[in-house]
């Protein structure tokens, strides 16, 4: 049995706990990705956009008073960290969420946001009061 003088060397006066179950490092390298894709407030503006359906670029530039090619931009980011899925039809590009887990981290982000501020819910059935 150990004494508390043995833990404090390797353990700041405290048993030793069982090491935490951690993903692969490229699990969560990908992880990090997608955060930093989704850091930029206008690029999460388009995945909240976009949580409300499908768009092409030319109608979310026009809606957001954006140049066609700042829009691409923002979504190539977002479909190159795996956020978005996209389709051709004709000459036009549409963007959509890539799949529910997207539309649960963009919620769940948002609702965070406004804990302990006056502001709207990313959607139905989130945020504090969606148990109530």
């Amino acid at each position: 049995m150990q004494t508390s003088r043995q833990y404090s060397h390797a353990h700041g006066e405290h048993p030793p706990r069982d090491r935490a179950r951690l993903p692969p490092r490229e699990q969560t390298e990908i992880a990090a990705a997608l955060f930093r894709a989704i850091g930029d407030p206008e690029r999460l503006r388009l995945l909240l956009r976009l949580a409300t359906g499908e768009a092409c670029v030319s109608e979310i530039a026009k809606e957001e008073d954006e140049k066609i090619t700042t829009v691409s931009a923002r979504l190539r980011t977002l479909h190159a960290a795996r956020l978005v899925k996209r389709r051709r039809e004709a000459k036009h590009v549409f963007y959509a969420l890539a799949d529910d887990h997207v539309l649960r981290l963009i919620h769940n982000a948002i609702d965070h946001a406004a804990e302990g501020v006056t502001a709207v819910p990313a959607g139905p059935g989130h945020g504090k009061d969606a148990n109530q």
